[in-house]
């Protein structure tokens, strides 16, 4: 039996998977985009003055409490995060960059800033706006069509 898959479906797979193999985040820290993304969480809140709890974390960046608390375990074991008890709830850690891994997550963070100025200069302002507004209609199109139900919510 052969199976046929619309040309477009399989062009959108190969573009979201080529994307999805670019390393943003290359240099002496190894650090995979959820582990970034997690840092750049972190350190925007005690920029701010604040804490973070993991299921904050979660919530911000989709993905499941145990993942994020499998991240940051292996992040606290790397020296690269601390867990911070709550004086005021036992069960409430807060999550904050070491002092040591500032200077590498502010390091990574301009390596990726520094990417997408030149991606930014070469692809253009314009055309880069509509790509993301296309993309972001298209994305409501796919979720309108493959979820009804909730479409009509």
């Amino acid at each position: 039996m052969k199976i046929e898959i619309n040309e477009y479906l399989l062009k959108l797979f190969h573009l979201v998977k080529d994307l999805g193999d670019i390393d943003f985040f290359w240099g002496k820290a190894k650090l995979s985009r959820t582990e970034f993304r997690i840092l750049w969480e972190v350190a925007n809140e005690q920029c701010m003055g604040r804490d973070i709890i993991s299921s904050e974390l979660a919530r911000r960046i989709g993905i499941t409490r145990s993942a994020v608390s499998q991240i940051v375990a292996k992040l606290e074991k790397n020296g690269i995060v601390k867990r911070i008890g709550s004086t005021f709830d036992r069960k409430i850690a807060y999550i904050r960059l070491t002092d040591e891994a500032t200077e590498t997550f502010l390091q990574q963070a301009q390596q990726a800033n520094e990417f997408a100025e030149r991606v930014l200069a070469e692809f253009g302002k314009e055309r880069l706006d509509k790509l993301l507004e296309e993309s972001r209609v298209f994305a409501e199109t796919c979720e309108r069509l493959a979820h009804p139900a909730k479409a009509e919510q």
